[in-house]
């Protein structure tokens, strides 16, 4: 019978299993776009590559995130 570590561990790890299902599901899928949805600067061809589905270029992305 599990204690009460036991429970509490199985209840994080299911709690960070959903939380990573909501992010990956949030996550664009799909090409990445070649210039950026908010300012049209173009999207370096490394950027496209690391980040599959990017819609947007780095500073446009950093400031989204803040």
């Amino acid at each position: 019978m599990a204690d009460q570590i036991d429970q509490a561990q199985q209840f994080a790890d299911a709690h960070l299993q959903d939380s990573l299902a909501r992010v990956a599901a949030e996550r664009p899928t799909g090409p990445s776009l070649e210039c950026c949805e908010d300012c049209g600067a173009r999207i370096p061809e490394r950027r496209r590559q690391a980040v599959p589905g990017c819609t947007k270029c780095i500073s446009c992305q950093e400031e989204a995130e803040r």
